[in-house]
């Protein structure tokens, strides 16, 4: 990542934690209710992970280990504290990124940086999706070689379907959301969301990804 896209998203990330001291942190709890108060942090888990927002300065720790929190998954956590409406309901209702709300202005860059580089990462190596998908708590899904169910957040479950090459067709890959997605955060920060859990998907399976993702 070049230092000034590092640098502006370390700016963004100050700014969210200005926004979050000044949030209503129990209407967090009442609106999100996998939101944990643990001592002085409000405690959520993303991809499996714990993290902790201190209620005071508003930054983002792991709680488990103590290590800096990347921006990216600083980012989606903030996102979905501030976007997420209290009327927002999980529907069932699983629709390819393209068809969520507000996402058609992206979907040419989430096909080329997202789902390419999905399907790239884990050519000829479905049964390592699977594995990692069931290290991280997945669900197994039937629709496709190598499918699986997990939560970027409880909120915001993701499916990751993928479709192993063959002597004709080079290996493909898709990504379901709720309809209700952007219901809990904004539309771009669904692009992240996607990034982060084939990056987490990879480091289980234990193999590197193959971008260029954003």
């Amino acid at each position: 990542m070049p230092n000034d896209t590092i640098n502006n998203y370390e700016k963004a990330c100050a700014e969210w934690r200005r926004k979050f001291i000044e949030m209503d942190h129990q209407l967090l709890l009442e609106k999100l209710p996998e939101i944990k108060q643990e001592d002085e942090y409000l405690t959520l888990k993303h991809y499996g992970r714990k993290y902790g927002i201190h209620t005071e300065t508003g930054r983002i720790i792991s709680p488990e280990d103590f290590q800096p929190v990347d921006v990216n998954k600083q980012l989606n956590i903030y996102t979905l504290l501030w976007y997420a409406s209290p009327h927002a309901v999980f529907q069932n209702k699983w629709v390819p990124f393209r068809e969520l709300k507000g996402a058609s202005p992206f979907t040419s860059a989430f096909e080329k940086h997202v789902l390419t580089p999905f399907a790239r990462t884990f050519s000829g190596q479905p049964e390592k999706l699977m594995m990692a998908c069931e290290a991280l708590g997945g669900i197994r899904l039937p629709n496709s070689d190598a499918g699986c169910q997990i939560n970027a957040f409880d909120c915001i479950p993701v499916q990751y379907l993928f479709w192993d090459h063959d002597d004709e067709f080079p290996a493909e890959g898709n990504i379901l959301f709720d309809n209700s997605a952007t219901d809990f955060i904004h539309v771009e920060s669904t692009v992240s969301i996607a990034v982060e859990g084939i990056l987490t998907l990879a480091e289980a399976a234990g193999i590197e990804t193959k971008g260029p993702m954003f």
